[in-house]
């Protein structure tokens, strides 16, 4: 009876488990920016002198729940998958200054409206590919 009782209760924790899963990720897809945003530009897009401010800004903010890198932990999702990637600067520049308290994200419209274009390019280089770093003389096999 004891076993049996026990077996219950891990079927209707897994089934919860699953419908929050399932609940987090329609969430997360119906997290949609509105089309007036949606079309916005980032006013920094073509000044690289700005980024090392956004990965700045995104250590401080967004890394607890993103990782350094924007593969996510926990809470976070990865920020590089293609469908994230996928979306509009305006879209990241809306969802970054109002968050979602659904999901557990925060919104940052107290930042000013430049970070937050900041965090938007540097969410951007996250996906670029890196260079290859080329080894010295010295490191590499005869």
């Amino acid at each position: 009876m004891r076993t049996m009782a026990i077996v219950a209760f891990a079927c209707v924790v897994t089934a919860i488990g699953a419908l929050a899963n399932e609940s987090h990720t329609h969430r997360e897809r119906t997290w949609v920016a509105p089309a007036a945003v949606d079309s916005m530009q980032n006013p920094l897009k073509n000044r690289p002198e700005t980024g090392a401010g956004g990965q700045k800004l995104f250590r401080q903010r967004c890394s607890i729940c993103h990782a350094d890198d924007g593969t996510g932990a926990k809470p976070g999702p990865n920020l590089m998958l293609r469908r994230v990637q996928q979306q509009s600067d305006g879209a990241f520049f809306w969802k970054i200054s109002s968050g979602n308290t659904r999901t557990g994200m925060p919104g940052f419209s107290f930042l000013p409206r430049l970070q937050r274009w900041q965090l938007v390019k540097h969410l951007r280089s996250l996906a670029e590919p890196t260079q290859p770093r080329m080894l010295s003389p010295a490191k590499t096999k005869r």
